[in-house]
């Protein structure tokens, strides 16, 4: 028998008296504008066509790392009258979420007031969609928090500094959401027991050592959590592969080196 598919899960917004909303508009407006402003020290050369698809994992911690202090050298356009002045955005590397934007004194009453979600993309890789897996329960994902991928390339495609493309971002808790949902009802495969166990913490920020993952009980596959694979980013991807580079849509340049 087909299976019953229940309705999605849908984006809930923030708590109506959370009184940091203006704030959150503003950083999600920058995350917006960052690939404009982005600039990074990293210049790459000499790397051969056939091998640019191993920057990915190479690059990929810089990208993110100099993400997060262009946001800080830019803390005009998220705080504009210097009401958070304490606060500045902080890698937690192999924690969840990996950025916080954390007060700098230890006297704040709230000592953390959003988290975000860093993955950056190599644009060129030779699959075509992002391959990172968000497995984080959305038990532990707060209404502020967000999942922000960043697509990148290098400027001259073989060469250059990296250049970011404009963002994918959704709050981190519909899209643990809707992955579950996802998984239950929609996900395609030969999955005999589609069950999910869910993490057992609800604690905002919690520390790395907590179990946060939800747990499928049969992943025959390693698909739980390829959240490209899930219909959500499909929009976001196509639009990718649409993008120029040097004049050549992404797509093109992708289907070039994947070629040879």
């Amino acid at each position: 028998m087909p299976r019953k598919v229940s309705t999605p899960p849908k984006e809930v917004g923030l708590p109506p008296k959370w009184p940091h909303r203006d704030l959150y508009n503003l950083v999600r407006s920058a995350l917006y504008s960052l690939p404009s402003v982005f600039e990074s020290e990293l210049r790459i050369t000499g790397v051969a066509a056939v091998d640019l698809h191993t920057l990915g994992t190479s690059l990929g911690a810089s990208i993110e790392f100099q993400t997060v202090e262009a946001l800080n050298q830019h803390r005009s356009t998220w705080d504009p009258e210097d009401k958070y002045a304490t606060y500045r955005f902080i890698r937690q590397p192999q924690q969840f979420p990996d950025v916080i934007l954390r007060s700098q004194d230890p006297a704040t009453s709230e000592n953390v007031v959003m988290g975000v979600e860093l993955k950056g993309w190599y644009a060129l890789a030779k699959e075509s969609e992002p391959t990172f897996r968000f497995r984080v329960s959305p038990t532990v994902c707060q209404p502020q928090d967000l999942l922000v991928v960043y697509p990148w390339a290098l400027s001259n495609v073989v060469s250059g500094s990296p250049r970011l493309f404009d963002p994918y971002i959704v709050p981190a808790r519909f899209a643990a959401e809707w992955r579950n949902w996802f998984w239950l009802q929609r996900m395609k495969g030969d999955i005999g027991n589609r069950s999910i166990s869910l993490s057992s913490v609800t604690t905002a920020y919690p520390p790395k050592s907590d179990l946060i993952l939800d747990q499928p009980a049969e992943d025959r596959g390693n698909n739980f959590g390829r959240l490209a694979r899930y219909e959500i980013m499909d929009d976001f991807t196509n639009r990718l592969g649409q993008e120029l580079l040097s004049g050549i849509p992404v797509a093109e340049w992708r289907k070039f080196l994947k070629r040879f």
